[in-house]
């Protein structure tokens, strides 16, 4: 079977990596990640649209400066060009998924720490899952 179909909730909820990407097709990308209590995502700027779902804790979104708190069952979609961040304001972990168009990282990329994922320079490499 090609494409990909699984229980997304049980997977983010589970996951412990800061980020790791589950699958690449040619036009998305589907991504878990996990922020530590504190811990953000970064505040960064894409030329490609960014889908998140918020699975379990609470946190706080920044879109070009301004902030909405976010908690389970939240949406968040980032349009290419808006400065965006994530920060988990709680005092758990936040699990979420991320769905990238196009995608942005080397399939099957796993970073365990934020710290891992900074030292890594990788970037989409043109590789999809199948």
């Amino acid at each position: 079977m090609k494409g990909y179909v699984e229980d997304i909730e049980s997977i983010a909820t589970r996951n412990e990596d800061f980020r790791q990407v589950l699958y690449t097709a040619q036009h998305c990308q589907l991504v878990v990640m996990a922020l530590k209590p504190r811990e953000e995502i970064g505040a960064e700027v894409h030329k490609l649209d960014q889908f998140f779902r918020v699975e379990q804790g609470t946190g706080e979104v920044v879109l070009d400066g301004v902030r909405t708190a976010i908690k389970a069952g939240y949406a968040v979609l980032v349009p290419a060009g808006p400065r965006h961040n994530i920060i988990n304001t709680g005092i758990g972990p936040l699990k979420l998924y991320t769905i990238y168009s196009p995608p942005n990282h080397r399939d099957g990329v796993a970073h365990h720490t934020r710290a891992d994922a900074e030292a890594d320079t990788e970037h989409f490499d043109g590789k999809t899952s199948e």
